[in-house]
């Protein structure tokens, strides 16, 4: 038996590769299917089954692609209804990989269809289960994703969530094994554990929703309690891996066509095309196209474009570092952003060099910003999330979270400077390239965010621990 968890930091995403003599079955894919399909290759084994947990929201699964490229089937639980070939299997359904063996646990409240896996061993033992957003490690999925295509509320789903962890997982053996679908840093849960393998006796142990005494009613509120609104671009990534989409290689092959500056502007002007700057900070804050939004590829760059892009179908032109337009685009098609119709050649030098206008954003250091914040009073922007600004911040300080800029815009100032920080460095640059492709010029980068400002003696508040917020 051979298990390879097959982890994305990015999204904080993990997919599965499960080989026995000869036989694969993946569960949860990630888009770009080609490490599957070698690691098979390698192993002299036929992808016999791709198990799907439920209809991601927050990536496009590689389901579809996978399939055709291998003829395996698609297995989903019960109650799925996707628009293409599948196998809805029925409650407690066995499937055979070589000498293992794949139950399936119905296990609905995620989503309705959301189903574990259980896997047997050689000998028949219960071996781990693969929980998708049913059981995260610290937490549950959240259960509010799926309440308008299931014609329920969010506390109606909490219930069926609370039933199923108790009466499919909870009576499993502890020594199991639990792979989830997400880790921390994932919109689909609230407070997920950084590991990515636990017991399942430990999870009885700590994590909060598996509390053996814990009432329906307690576990409705908790669970529900503090939900964010989920990012805008999952139903339409729902929606995707319902009824599929674009073959990847298409995608790679439009999107990595190189334009010069003048085919660039051009098409830009013609279709409406965001301007989608992925260089490092740093590089974005000295010079960048009029107008262009930043989001990095060295952070959590695919989860901050479907937050704040949100439309899938939005074309996309891209700014990038050399040589790395294919990783570029295949991270953007993962959350189904499959629009990028080229990226610059020869980068912003080559803008340059063409004569055409480039943009700066002004950063200082924290140091500088106590100086002058003392000197001026001037307004702060803190657009960390609201849990960060709850736990410390600047005092007087305005919490404009990111994710949420847009319900901001009105806050910002006309004239006066103001001052954008955000933890580090990286979602404040974000949040000025937004602001400033809006017309609002008039704002300062704080680089190296908030532990700068407090380094430097800007006045904070007291330290509210995070776990004692609500």
């Amino acid at each position: 038996m051979d298990i390879e968890q097959i982890y994305t930091g990015c999204l904080a995403q993990g997919a599965y590769y499960i080989h026995s003599d000869g036989e694969v079955a993946i569960i949860d894919p990630l888009r770009e299917i080609e490490p599957y399909l070698k690691r098979a290759k390698t192993d002299k084994a036929k992808i016999k089954y791709i198990f799907e947990t439920h209809f991601h929201a927050d990536f496009v699964s590689g389901h579809v692609t996978l399939a055709k490229e291998t003829g395996a089937t698609i297995v989903y639980g019960p109650m799925a209804d996707p628009s293409f070939d599948v196998l809805v299997a029925e409650d407690e359904q066995v499937f055979s990989v070589g000498k293992l063996q794949i139950k399936v646990l119905h296990t609905p409240g995620h989503t309705m269809e959301s189903t574990t896996y259980l896997l047997k061993d050689e000998m028949g033992k219960d071996h781990a289960i693969f929980s998708g957003d049913t059981l995260f490690l610290g937490d549950v999925g959240r259960p509010d994703l799926a309440q308008k295509a299931a014609d329920m509320t969010q506390e109606d789903l909490a219930g069926l969530l609370f039933d199923s962890l108790r009466e499919k997982i909870m009576p499993l053996a502890d020594e199991l094994l639990v792979y989830p679908a997400h880790g921390a840093g994932s919109a689909c849960g609230k407070n997920m554990m950084k590991e990515t393998v636990d017991t399942l006796g430990n999870q009885k142990h700590m994590n909060y929703a598996l509390r053996e005494n814990m009432t329906r009613e307690e576990f409705v509120k908790e669970v529900t309690d503090g939900l964010q609104p989920p990012p805008k671009y999952f139903p339409l990534n729902v929606k995707m891996n319902k009824e599929g989409y674009e073959d990847i290689a298409l995608v790679l092959d439009r999107g990595t066509t190189k334009l010069s500056p003048e085919k660039f502007e051009t098409i830009a002007n013609d279709t409406g095309a965001i301007i989608l700057d992925v260089r490092h900070q740093s590089d974005f804050i000295s010079e960048h196209i009029p107008r262009s939004i930043f989001i990095g590829l060295d952070g959590s760059f695919a989860p901050w474009v479907g937050a704040l892009i949100a439309d899938v179908k939005q074309p996309i032109l891209l700014v990038i570092p050399e040589g790395r337009a294919e990783e570029t685009i295949t991270r953007l098609s993962r959350v189904g952003f499959d629009g990028t119709l080229g990226y610059l050649e020869g980068g912003i030098a080559n803008w340059k060099k063409s004569g055409r206008p480039i943009d700066t954003i002004t950063s200082i250091s924290g140091v500088d910003a106590e100086k002058e914040w003392a000197s001026k009073k001037s307004w702060i922007f803190d657009v960390r999330k609201p849990n960060e600004f709850k736990a410390e911040h600047v005092e007087n300080a305005q919490s404009t979270p990111l994710d949420f800029l847009n319900d901001y815009m009105s806050d910002f100032p006309e004239k006066d400077t103001f001052y954008v920080h955000c933890a580090g460095g990286y979602r404040s640059v974000i949040a000025a390239s937004i602001l400033k492709s809006r017309g609002i010029h008039n704002l300062i980068d704080i680089a190296g965010g908030y532990s700068a400002l407090k380094n430097a003696g800007v006045p904070v508040t007291d330290y509210n621990c995070p776990t004692t917020l609500k």
